[in-house]
């Protein structure tokens, strides 16, 4: 129990392939930003969010952690293929270990890995009348291969971090981003806004939640990280010089813009328009889906986020090829920051708030 005279102090900790990312609250309000710091990390440690290398992230940790005296209590978040979300309906229950046991029940047969191998989580995200007048109500399933988890939580205590918790970075992009539902939506008879989070990071991890309530995830493996991995082996360069290049070429200008260094440039565009096709297609692909499950509510707009959507062009070419009104956000409590600071602490601002 924390005293009420003490602030509460937590860091969000995002973990992609080429940096981590964190962000300290401070504040009995849960919201107030304190420190935040960005690191990049080397290759070959933590590769489309799996952990590779864990001796060398805890090293980067334990750097990082002690150059910016930040907080050592921690709630990280996750995003990779070892990760399975599933909306499962149920009558209503109120009894929360009834919950659980039914959650348990029917995910034996709804998640694509043995229960004794994961670790299972679920929120009740909804509570209705069914067709016939029965209650009903719809619970958030999670699981993660236990393996990962602990891997993970070996290596944040190698660190010399305390872990308080391991989150979805879904989760944590949705808490960041969403204001509530727009006022004309909340006039009386009118449908809550469904939307579509997009972070474009390493991997694109996306979300669609209905009023603040996540109810769908999935991570694609198409992401900055991939784009940057094809330039940097057609230009013979590192990675990182591949991730600045993508910045600086964009897609709004012509080539005609960089007329000195024209030929290097033709090729970062290239690679780009390639990378950003692919994106495009995931997206609809995640909209299908989505889409494709029972009683859902169709996608009113999408919110861009993460690193890549400071790439110049790469938004307006995602709503240009999704056909839905886009915004690239960045939390409000991040505003005081640079614009690429602030799209990637996006999450880390997202995983240490507690709503």
């Amino acid at each position: 129990m924390i005293s009420a005279k003490k602030p509460r102090s937590l860091v969000g900790l995002d973990i992609e392939t080429g940096s981590i990312a964190a962000t300290e609250i401070r504040g009995s309000d849960g919201r107030a930003v304190g420190k935040t710091a960005i690191a990049p990390l080397g290759p070959g440690i933590v590769a489309e969010g799996e952990i590779r290398d864990t001796g060398a992230l805890a090293r980067a940790l334990q750097a990082l952690f002690s150059e910016y005296k930040l907080s050592k209590t921690v709630r990280v978040g996750i995003a990779n293929q070892r990760v399975v979300v599933r909306t499962i309906e149920l009558p209503l229950i109120e009894d929360p270990d009834e919950i659980d046991a039914a959650v348990r029940f029917r995910a034996q047969d709804q998640l694509p890995m043995p229960l004794d191998q994961a670790v299972l989580d679920h929120r009740v995200i909804a509570r209705r009348e069914g067709d016939e007048g029965q209650k009903q109500m719809e619970v958030l399933a999670v699981a993660a291969r236990r393996d990962m988890v602990t891997m993970l939580l070996e290596t944040l205590r190698e660190a010399g971090l305390q872990p308080a918790g391991i989150d979805l970075s879904a989760f944590g992009m949705v808490r960041a981003l969403d204001g509530g539902q727009p006022a004309a939506a909340a006039d009386e008879g009118m449908p809550p806004v469904t939307t579509l989070y997009c972070h474009l990071g390493d991997v694109t991890n996306l979300a669609v939640a209905r009023s603040g309530d996540c109810i769908f995830t999935r991570v694609a493996p198409v992401g900055v990280e991939s784009i940057a991995d094809r330039l940097a082996q057609r230009e013979e360069i590192s990675t990182e010089d591949a991730r600045e290049a993508l910045m600086e070429v964009g897609l709004e200008e012509s080539l005609e813009f960089f007329a000195d260094e024209k030929d290097d440039v033709a090729a970062t565009r290239e690679v780009l328009e390639e990378g950003t096709a692919k994106l495009v297609d995931e997206l609809r692909l995640t909209l299908d889906f989505y889409g494709a499950q029972d009683g859902v509510t169709p996608v009113d707009r999408v919110v861009v986020c993460g690193e890549g959507s400071t790439i110049p062009g790469l938004p307006e070419r995602i709503q240009s090829g999704l056909g839905l009104g886009l915004t690239v956000e960045t939390p409000a409590a991040l505003s005081h920051l640079d614009a690429e600071d602030a799209a990637r602490l996006t999450v880390s601002y997202g995983l240490a708030r507690e709503d």
